[in-house]
């Protein structure tokens, strides 16, 4: 057998007996573990959206060591300077009392950085950040330096507490690939967290992927095929966010101010190449495309002031438009 067949298996294999592994530590939660599998090996970055409490800072934690990966947490505040997450030169004292500048590195310089409450920083540590996600880059004193490979950026923010926050701006936003709602446990959920966190019993997280290997999956789902009727649904999905669009469902005319921009349909193809490669197909089904629209788009479409003071989400709206695009095929 060709290693074109064999590879997606093994594949597979490797991101169950990951998944498996995470759930041993995450109570329930799938849905959302499964986004995070879909950025990681995307090679994008995620903003988890939850209430305090809801396990998000130990997911990625999980996530991380499961990986292998080096690991950092930065708690975000209205104080955190750029320097703070990106490092600074500062003056070393050399031999016979020569002096000169060394970089510091920053927190930034992990594979797997956890940006807790992002919303609380200023815009000038978001700017910094921002050329970290999309440039894999930090500058500091006029030089640049390489962040590592891979390098994610997995932020949260609490959806409850506006006050002394800083709504992330649209360009930021759209360099998130998904956006990932945690939603509240249910019953027996809850009473399995208790369990595990008050007992003596504490679940060691053990390497279950190299960073070889990951790297070898992210590019692995480059290759998988996506058909012309296929990106032409997603296209067409894209385009029925746009309120000016003939196609567009009447919810988007009513309440979208502005639609999805081209990120928004480059990471549906991404993202849905990677669920088919958890699947252990090469190419890419309409199921893959409607089941990463929301996390994909839910960032992405802007509502005016009628669907803002009308309660309106960003999530129905999208299912308004998967729902009119299955009604015309």
């Amino acid at each position: 057998m060709s290693d074109i067949a064999v590879k997606p298996q093994e594949w597979k294999e490797s991101i169950d007996s990951l998944r498996e592994h995470i759930g041993k530590v995450i109570v329930g939660q799938q849905e959302v573990v499964e986004q995070m599998l879909w950025c990681i090996f995307a090679g994008g970055h995620a903003l988890l959206e939850g209430i305090p409490g809801l396990g998000k800072t130990m997911l990625v934690r999980t996530v991380s060591e499961a990986l292998d990966l080096s690991f950092s947490r930065i708690q975000f505040t209205p104080d955190l300077m750029p320097s703070d997450i990106t490092g600074t030169n500062i003056l070393s004292f050399g031999q016979q009392g020569s002096t000169g500048m060394t970089f510091q590195k920053g927190p930034l310089f992990s594979s797997i950085v956890l940006a807790d409450e992002i919303n609380r920083a200023t815009p000038k540590t978001q700017s910094a950040l921002l050329e970290a996600m999309q440039e894999k880059t930090v500058t500091v004193g006029g030089e640049t330096h390489r962040l590592p490979r891979p390098f994610f950026v997995l932020a949260t923010q609490n959806p409850l507490e506006n006050e002394g926050t800083y709504p992330l701006p649209e360009a930021q936003l759209d360099r998130f690939l998904l956006k990932i709602d945690v939603s509240y446990p249910s019953g027996d959920e809850l009473k399995e967290i208790v369990r595990r966190t008050t007992s003596s019993h504490e679940f060691q997280v053990t390497r279950q992927m190299t960073a070889d290997t990951l790297l070898e999956i992210q590019q692995g789902a480059k290759e998988v095929l996506v058909a012309e009727d296929i990106l032409d649904y997603a296209v067409r999905l894209l385009m029925s966010t746009h309120p000016e669009e003939a196609s567009a469902p009447e919810a988007v005319r009513k309440y979208v101010q502005f639609g999805s921009g081209p990120r928004g349909v480059q990471s549906i193809i991404s993202v849905s190449k990677v669920r088919a490669l958890c699947s252990g197909r090469m190419h890419v089904s309409t199921g893959d495309i409607r089941a990463v629209a929301l996390p994909a788009l839910r960032h992405r479409l802007f509502l005016n002031f009628e669907g803002q003071a009308l309660g309106i989400t960003t999530d129905s709206i999208i299912q308004e438009v998967l729902q009119a695009l299955e009604g015309s095929a």
